[in-house]
């Protein structure tokens, strides 16, 4: 495995944050809420492992990927990458304050917080996906790293 392998991974785990969600959601409207609680911390772990990796691919990469081509498609991807990172940087917060509303049982003030985290939180995840597809399935651009350092140790 190489760190070129990292933005695959990125977005698989935020697909599987998107389905917890999903899940989570679903389950304390079915009035569920252990499911919804082992869910919402599913998402929560995910997330944090995602964010992991995210770092790393960032910090080790020599270089990044622009979205050059097609010209015409640019300015969707921008809009939907800028959305994205203002929104990642703003859920944080949120999700912690969610998180911890919930822990200390004061599910009211949980509840009202819980009404914005919950669609930012899915809007992230789902347009994580989205920014993968695109720059590398959809319209694959160039990357600008050439030798990738290996995060996984060669066999002997």
């Amino acid at each position: 495995m190489t760190v070129q392998d990292l933005p695959a991974i990125n977005a698989t785990l935020n697909s599987l944050s998107a389905a917890f969600l999903v899940a989570g959601f679903i389950c304390i409207k079915k009035g569920k809420r252990d499911a919804h609680r082992f869910c919402m911390a599913g998402a929560f772990l995910i997330s944090v492992i995602f964010l992991g990796c995210y770092l790393y691919y960032h910090f080790t990469v020599a270089g990044v990927t622009r979205f050059l081509e097609p010209a015409w498609f640019k300015p969707i991807y921008l809009i939907l990458l800028v959305t994205h990172v203002i929104l990642a940087m703003v859920i944080v917060p949120l999700i912690i304050m969610t998180f911890s509303r919930a822990i200390k049982g004061d599910f009211e003030r949980h509840k009202k917080i819980a009404r914005w985290t919950w669609p930012l939180w899915m809007y992230v995840s789902v347009t994580g996906v989205l920014v993968y597809l695109l720059l590398y399935q959809v319209f694959p651009q160039k990357p600008a790293i050439q030798n990738p350092p290996s995060i996984v140790a060669p066999a002997k």
